[in-house]
């Protein structure tokens, strides 16, 4: 099993994203979780471009001892010993140089020639292993360079003394069969690659950095370059957690791992987006919300009688607490089941099939079923047990110019009562109604609302005192709709009341 050296990029290439910039004490952060994480490298930055980066690549390199810390350096003398000046007291250092080696790069961008390239090279490297014996070199717009130029620049700067040779798709050209037989060509081309490691670097322009990284990873690369969350230029980077998880749950076919901590891989994911406000897209591989997530109703079933069916991979591998199934739409009759026992409720199977139609329509309503929601509709079906009247239909208009009226139709034992009501508002008006329906001599006492979940879809919850006779009695009820949920409260209390009458006149 081949050990995969990481090398992470969040703080240099990372940081090239849009609106991702961060301090030095944003990155000392992050660098002391990556630690955590134990990738092999941590490029910290471009020390030439700005004392923010210089400074970040000092304090990282001169207080972390177990990772090897690199700044980016141009294929300059002055870039270069920017970047040694950085790592002066660094117990592992490392100098990354990169020049172009393309023919559109070197035409439209350097105005050189191979020749020329190749020369600057090859002083480069050798003007940076004054620094330290540990020296990367990049080819910038490898992909896109003449493959037979390519070899040779690699085996001219090993000879200089590269100790890693990065073979970057910077622009996110290849696709994994071309990119993997160029790894292959370099192999058996350059008659010294075993003198260095090789390294890929892949972009996401097309979506396929991953793929190309561990197609390159299987023709014998021995170092990935990669960012949390795979943040970088446009389209980003290949992703660290998606790159380290793919060789962990798939050993046999690329006989290559890392030593990566990966149960420190959720909690890395989440400090970078905190940090730098780049969020994680929900259906993102391995950390994304929805990436151990399960809502149709037959992946549910699946899943509940074997998780091997549905997950490839388990939650707590990655630092994430567990698997979710989310109560939707297209969830079953099993899963709703199994989270009414988590939640402690024992139900006979009536009321499971009837609590289950009434989630059901909630789901229709709302996006997001939460267990608050699921709680509140079993805690009023629960309370209907021998409920008197029932709530058949309501229809309330109200505005600036319109007095407020509600229409209302209510079952009580059977028998539908229909009238309307009117009042100061649409709760008056609806209760107005109510009352003359059910006769009901109650003074109300109290009335609260609340917002069960969040978002303008939420739940609504509203909660009634009533008073009759100097008995009190609370309602509740719960609907998307709060002068729905407003009448199936009031409607729930009254029913308690006649409840306890009944229990008087029993003489009990």
């Amino acid at each position: 099993m081949r050990l995969i050296k990481v090398f992470d990029t969040t703080l240099r290439d990372g940081e090239q994203s849009p609106g991702a910039t961060m301090n030095v004490e944003e990155k000392l952060q992050i660098a002391r979780q990556l630690a955590r994480l134990k990738v092999d490298v941590i490029e910290a930055g471009f020390p030439i471009t700005s004392i923010g980066d210089f400074e970040a690549v000092k304090r990282i390199s001169e207080e972390l001892d177990t990772v090897t810390v690199a700044g980016l350096a141009r294929a300059r003398v002055e870039d270069i010993d920017r970047v040694a000046e950085a790592i002066r007291n660094a117990k592992r250092g490392r100098i990354h140089i990169v020049i172009a080696t393309s023919d559109i790069h070197l035409k439209f961008k350097l105005k050189m020639t191979r020749e020329e390239v190749l020369e600057t090279a090859v002083k480069s490297v050798r003007h940076a292993r004054q620094y330290t014996d540990d020296v990367e070199f990049s080819a910038e717009d490898a992909t896109r360079s003449d493959w037979d130029f390519l070899c040779r620049v690699t085996e001219e700067v090993i000879k200089a003394g590269a100790t890693t040779v990065n073979i970057p798709d910077t622009v996110g050209y290849t696709v994994p069969l071309e990119y993997s037989e160029l790894i292959e060509y370099l192999m058996n081309k350059v008659p010294n690659i075993d003198k260095c490691v090789v390294s890929v670097h892949c972009h996401n322009d097309l979506g396929l950095a991953v793929a190309n990284s561990l197609a390159a990873i299987y023709k014998g690369a021995g170092q990935v370059e990669c960012t949390i969350n795979g943040i970088g230029e446009r389209a980003g980077n290949a992703s660290l957690e998606e790159i380290v998880m793919a060789l962990k749950t798939r050993p046999k076919l690329f006989m290559a791992d890392t030593g990566i901590v990966t149960t420190e891989i959720y909690k890395t994911s989440r400090k970078v987006s905190q940090i730098t406000g780049m969020k994680v897209q929900p259906n993102k591989a391995i950390v994304g919300d929805n990436a151990f997530a399960h809502e149709s109703g037959i992946h549910q079933d699946g899943f509940l009688k074997e998780r091997s069916t549905y997950e490839i991979l388990k939650p707590e591998e990655v630092g994430i607490p567990g698997s979710k199934l989310i109560l939707g739409k297209h969830s079953g009759r099993h899963a709703f089941k199994d989270r009414l026992k988590q939640l402690g409720y024992t139900l006979t199977e009536d009321e499971v099939n009837h609590a289950f139609e009434k989630f059901k329509a909630l789901s229709d309503q709302k996006k997001h079923v939460f267990d608050e929601d699921i709680e509140a509709l079993i805690t009023e079906e629960m309370s209907k047990t021998d409920d008197i009247y029932r709530l058949v239909y309501l229809k309330v208009t109200s505005g600036t110019e319109d007095a407020p009226l509600a229409k209302i139709s209510i079952s009580k034992r059977g028998e539908e009562l229909k009238t309307e009501g009117a009042g100061d508002g649409p709760v008056d008006a609806t209760y107005n109604a109510i009352a003359e329906l059910t006769k009901t001599k109650s003074q109300l006492l109290k009335y609260e609302v609340k917002g069960i979940t969040g978002g303008t879809d939420a739940l609504g919850e509203v909660v009634v005192t009533l008073e009759e006779d100097g008995r009190t009695v609370r309602g509740s009820g719960s609907d998307t709709d709060i002068i729905v949920a407003s009448a199936k409260a009031y409607i729930n209390a009254i029913n308690k009341l006649e409840g306890k009458n009944r229990i008087i006149k029993q003489g009990v």
